[in-house]
């Protein structure tokens, strides 16, 4: 049996994995490579194997980084199925149109400006790539075995990511021996809101597991909401400003919600007027409360008690007019809009008009990569350039690391300590590669576990 790399490795997107076996060829993930001034060379290379060839992909959750190829694996011959949980199926629902819709608007303007070669001034995928993916998507249930082939049975267990996100137990037969591969996806901060905890796995022949925070410790939750408590009404109350929130659409902006919601239930935040300006996220939100029995027990209540109070008012924006009115707004606003990294989307808009203005706040509350906008404001830049303009950066900035949707080293090496042996290979992946080099470190001293790798994009591995 051979493991391949092809992405999610010498950084944090693009996850793809190839498993290869004398009786069939699967991918685990598909995901767009995000960040960096070389995303696009990346997301429109040919694949490093033959879509055709690909008999199913297993996908581990709905976020673009795992998911966002799958449109060109099918425009590039793959016919297989997708599989997924249900509630990863549904988000991929509004992800992946949405995801099209924008690699035909951004085609259109490159080659409106001549701004990049021929072959990148087509989109990566169209809608009607989309569409035609939606078709393929299998839902699966947490805990309920499937055989996606004959010689692999598989069960998802939940992550703790994102609403439905999965770690992948699965059981591979190659010739005359079964060998059992658990692919962790993104594993999730325990004791977080609106997602349950990561499930333990206890055995593995080989084990993938993501170090996007294998570096460091987040803040307690504690610690985390008081300076949440404290950037917000410092803001609203003293600077009397507007509160900036990137965040991604599906996860941190529900997240982000029952967050301000809670509390507020709790006394700790005043009256507040909240704007989700994304579609997308509104969409998400949707699809969040069709799926409550997956979601931590507590959330529930917070949300019953939410849509029988007026402290809080939640506006969703859908048209560009209604969004670009919020800019008329100068104090008093809490503006949630994509993309969290910045780097596309309206909130680069909000930016552009808050960011001079040293009564205003951004908040960043996720993983922000090499090379995105977001990342030059956490790493302190006093100026940036939006839509092609300098923006003097003279808002607070606020790097609300606790509330990441990933775990940090301490809950990585938790999950991994539940296994009963080590396995016979470990591979890391998911990380930059200081942090992923650091975290397979970790993992050998403190585990004591052999054969730790962090693998390079397009390396094989024979198990």
């Amino acid at each position: 049996m051979k493991l391949t790399f092809h992405g999610g490795v010498e950084g944090v997107t693009g996850s793809c994995h190839h498993v290869q076996t004398a009786a069939t060829r699967f991918l685990v993930d598909c995901g767009m490579f995000q960040g960096g001034r070389d995303t696009d060379a990346k997301n429109h290379a040919p694949f490093a194997f033959e879509p055709r060839d690909i008999e199913f992909v297993l996908l581990t959750h709905a976020h673009i980084d795992h998911s966002g190829l799958l449109p060109r694996l099918v425009a590039e011959g793959f016919a297989g199925p997708i599989y997924a949980t249900a509630a990863t199926c549904d988000l991929l629902k509004v992800m992946l149109l949405d995801s099209a819709h924008i690699q035909e608007k951004e085609a259109e303007w490159r080659k409106e400006a001549r701004s990049r070669p021929p072959n990148h001034a087509k989109p990566i995928y169209t809608v009607r790539d989309a569409e035609r993916t939606l078709r393929q998507l299998k839902p699966v249930a947490y805990g309920h075995e499937f055989k996606p082939h004959e010689a692999l049975r598989c069960i998802y267990r939940d992550a703790g990511h994102i609403l439905g996100s999965a770690i992948i137990e699965a059981w591979i037969k190659d010739g005359s021996r079964t060998v059992k591969g658990v692919f962790s996806g993104d594993i999730g901060q325990p004791a977080r809101a609106l997602v349950r905890d990561a499930t333990p796995v206890h055995e593995a022949d080989f084990v993938l597991i993501e170090s996007t925070y294998g570096n460091r410790l987040h803040r307690s939750i504690d610690e985390t909401l008081k300076e949440l408590e404290h950037a917000i009404t410092d803001t609203l109350r003293r600077k009397r400003g507007n509160v900036i929130v990137p965040a991604f659409a599906v996860g941190r902006a529900q997240e982000m919600l029952y967050l301000l919601a809670d509390l507020h239930r709790r006394g700790r935040l005043p009256k507040m007027q909240i704007y989700v300006d994304s579609p997308l996220a509104m969409q998400a939100t949707e699809i969040t409360l069709r799926h409550m029995a997956i979601l931590d027990p507590e959330t529930s209540q917070v949300l019953k008690w939410a849509r029988n109070q007026n402290g809080i008012d939640v506006h969703f924006v859908q048209d560009v007019e209604d969004s670009i009115a919020l800019h008329q707004i100068k104090r008093g606003a809490i503006i949630i809009s994509a993309s969290g990294m910045c780097d596309a989307g309206r909130i680069k808009h909000h930016l552009r008009h808050n960011l001079p203005r040293k009564e205003c706040t951004v908040l960043i509350t996720g993983f922000q990569a090499a090379g995105t906008l977001g990342r030059r404001l956490v790493d302190g830049a006093k100026d940036v350039r939006l839509f092609g303009i300098p923006v003097a950066v003279r808002a607070d900035i606020y790097t609300i690391g606790g509330l990441s949707a990933h775990a940090d080293q301490a809950g990585l090496l938790g999950w991994l300590k539940h296994f009963n042996r080590a396995p016979a290979h470990t591979f890391i992946v998911h990380g930059e590669p200081e942090t992923a080099a650091l975290f397979g470190e970790v993992v050998r001293e403190q585990l004591r576990w052999p054969n730790v790798t962090v693998p390079q994009a397009h390396v094989s591995f024979d198990l």
